[in-house]
């Protein structure tokens, strides 16, 4: 029997299952916040800053997962530590 292959957004999905999300294929300003636990317009501020990646898609912006895991990766204090 073979192990599940790893995760492709093991951080992600990490904080998906504390805030009991579940995995999508885009998430809103909105659905980030809730994630993030901050308000729409923290959110609204780290895009206008360029500080989290969001993709100018039909309707409105979205964030795609890929996009996600890399700003939690590259959120990390204290690298190496």
């Amino acid at each position: 029997m073979s192990s599940p292959p790893p995760s492709k957004y093991p951080l992600l999905e990490e904080v998906l299952a504390h805030r009991q999300m579940a995995l999508k294929p885009f998430f809103t300003i909105k659905d980030v916040a809730t994630l993030f636990g901050v308000t729409v317009r923290s959110i609204q501020t780290r895009v206008a800053s360029d500080q989290l990646p969001s993709r100018d898609l039909p309707g409105r912006t979205k964030f795609l997962p890929v996009d996600l895991e890399q700003f939690l990766r590259n959120s990390q204090k204290n690298p190496g530590k």
